[in-house]
């Protein structure tokens, strides 16, 4: 008898190590299947793998209902997943709003619907189907939009929404072998033509990444993805470094300038986008950065500084604050 091929192996192996090195996991797994390639041969190996480790197994699919036939495509998906015994199976259509243009609209949308699903299900662990080619389109995307290193440090392989836990057991492995991994499991995959559709960015990114390929070499794709890893260790340290900072800056009713200035411009701005964040500013530009970084080392009396939410932080003597409009 014959064991599975490479790529149902590494497939398997990826989810299992995932699985296993998350605690959470081990109360149950939710796959965050779209009907694609990869994350159909996700949740052909969550399947598999969680029936031997003693795991509970979902399924969701999110319907952002702006394609024609997204509801019978969901609903296909659905009775796949009831039939491959995964429970519970969850069809959730969502309304995709405008904020940030399409591709983010989508995103923050799908990402809600997850985590209302995980927590339906008693704090599912979500796992989702990103390749390495995917980690490198998104560094090509944050290399192209003059990301900094949060942007260039790509997408973690487990990350933290609203108390649930995303895991992407497969960013060390090729979309290639995933999607082989997922014909060889008998597998039918859907083509979303939003995937080659010209008008978002990512599909342009996604074009492109061949032209580098045949330009660098084949290890292109890997050394993105490398590069992704290093920037967000590199990225975990300052953060925690500044974590440390925001607490020796603080004095009552903000943060002390003489303080924040002594500290490297690493550190410094990252202790300054914590501080609005506490403040009730998120989503911070690279201006909204700028202009707060100058009351700290470029104060010549100016104004407060207007963040998103509207709120306003400005500086009196040697603190820094949150000011009143």
């Amino acid at each position: 008898m014959t064991g599975p091929s490479r790529e149902v192996a590494a497939v398997r192996l990826a989810v299992r190590r995932a699985i296993e090195a998350s605690g959470r996991a081990r109360r149950g797994v939710l796959v965050a299947c779209s009907g694609g390639g990869d994350s159909l041969a996700l949740a052909g190996a969550a399947r598999f793998v969680s029936s031997r480790l003693g795991v509970a197994c979902g399924l969701v699919t999110i319907d952002h209902r702006l394609q024609e036939g997204s509801a019978e495509r969901a609903r296909g998906i659905d009775g796949w997943a009831r039939s491959e015994g995964f429970s519970p199976v969850l069809n959730v259509a969502v309304d995709v709003g405008r904020s940030g243009g399409p591709e983010a609209a989508a995103r923050e949308a799908r990402y809600d619907a997850l985590c209302k699903a995980a927590h339906d299900c008693g704090g599912a662990t979500v796992l989702l189907g990103h390749t390495l080619d995917d980690q490198a389109e998104t560094v090509l995307l944050a290399l192209a939009r003059g990301g900094g290193p949060r942007g260039l440090a790509g997408m973690p392989a487990t990350r933290e929404i609203d108390g649930i836990t995303f895991l992407r057991p497969l960013l060390g492995l090729t979309r290639a072998e995933v999607r082989a991994a997922g014909v060889q499991m008998g597998l039918k995959p859907w083509e979303d033509p939003h995937n080659t559709d010209p008008a978002y960015t990512r599909a342009r990114v996604r074009a492109a990444l061949p032209v580098l390929i045949d330009v660098l070499g084949p290890g292109v794709v890997a050394n993105l993805a490398r590069t992704a890893a290093l920037v967000a260790d590199d990225t975990a340290a300052l953060d925690e470094l500044a974590e440390r900072a925001l607490s020796v800056a603080r004095v009552p009713d903000g943060l002390s300038t003489d303080v924040l200035a002594t500290q490297p411009a690493a550190i410094r701005t990252r202790v300054l986008r914590l501080f609005a964040a506490e403040v009730g500013a998120n989503a911070l530009s690279q201006c909204h950065l700028v202009a707060l970084d100058a009351l700290v080392t470029d104060w010549h009396g100016q104004g407060a500084v207007g963040l998103p939410g509207g709120v306003l932080v400005g500086r009196t003597g040697g603190l820094l604050a949150p000011a009143v409009r």
